[in-house]
């Protein structure tokens, strides 16, 4: 079952300098499976996601032949029926939690803040459900985490509070960008698990963005790679190694490798064709 369909997405920013193509006709689809997204920076990857939220906000503009979620017309909804998706049926991980968390407000009131608001949630049931996230995202002592504030968190504690307080309206897609870029690798192999038992238990459909290839390969499905706003390639996570795209090659080309050479990593000679 499809539960996104994007065809034709377009993002251009309108600058002094003139038009800016950030996203230039990708298209993909999703069902309720791990679907990877890779490239350099700069190469669109979370402009594609945040546009699945219609988060481009002027001089940025976005356009699509095609925007389904769920059959819902995301290019055709009101910005009142995209504040009710958001949240609640799509969600997103931003990629650094110090800059997505309130840094005056307390652990438990963030994530209590949008049940009490939105869902007209009594206190105590707010409550039980924040700590219910937090127990998900195997957080120990979730009572104590409540009354933190963000700065006396490690940087995995962080992204977990942040991937729990998506979770908790139980969305049907989430889009993660970078989770684990800051962490190391012992949390971010905890945090890896803890996505993977949510797409399986749950049912839920899974964007991540990552610059890891080998990160991608080892626990998405499908993998699409981006380079100037465009996907060049499209193909099984399984697969990744054996891609056949020159840019692909490339980028796994300069990846260190335990016990390889000690030579500097090779460059990415880029050619103009890559991007057209």
């Amino acid at each position: 079952m499809t539960l996104l369909s994007v065809k034709d997405l377009k993002v251009t920013f309108n600058t002094e300098a003139g038009v800016v193509e950030a996203v230039r006709g990708v298209s993909f689809s999703l069902g309720r499976e791990r679907l990877g997204i890779v490239g350099e920076s700069g190469s669109g990857k979370t402009m594609t996601g945040r546009s699945v939220l219609r988060l481009i906000r002027p001089p940025g503009h976005i356009e699509a032949s095609e925007m389904l979620f769920d059959g819902i017309d995301l290019m055709a909804a009101s910005e009142r029926e995209m504040r009710a998706l958001r949240g609640q049926r799509i969600a997103m991980v931003m990629q650094d939690p110090k800059y997505s968390l309130n840094p005056v407000m307390k652990i438990g009131a963030q994530l209590t803040e949008g049940l009490r608001l939105r869902d007209k949630v009594d206190k105590a049931t707010a409550l039980a459900k924040a700590i219910e996230a937090l127990e998900a995202v195997q957080i120990r002592d979730p009572e104590r985490v409540m009354e933190s504030y963000p700065h006396e968190l490690s940087g995995g504690m962080g992204q977990r509070v942040m991937i729990a307080m998506m979770l908790i309206p139980n969305p049907d897609l989430l889009i993660a960008d970078e989770p684990t870029s800051a962490l190391d690798v012992t949390v971010q192999a905890e945090v890896l698990s803890i996505l993977d038992a949510l797409v399986r238990n749950r049912g839920m459909g899974l964007i991540f963005i990552s610059h890891d290839l080998r990160l991608v390969a080892r626990f998405c499905d499908r993998v699409l790679v981006m380079y100037k706003g465009r996907v060049v390639e499209e193909l099984a996570a399984k697969n990744l190694m054996q891609a056949q795209h020159p840019y692909t090659q490339g980028l796994l080309n300069c990846l260190p490798r335990i016990g390889g050479s000690r030579a500097p990593l090779p460059g990415l000679d880029r050619t103009a064709a890559w991007a057209e």
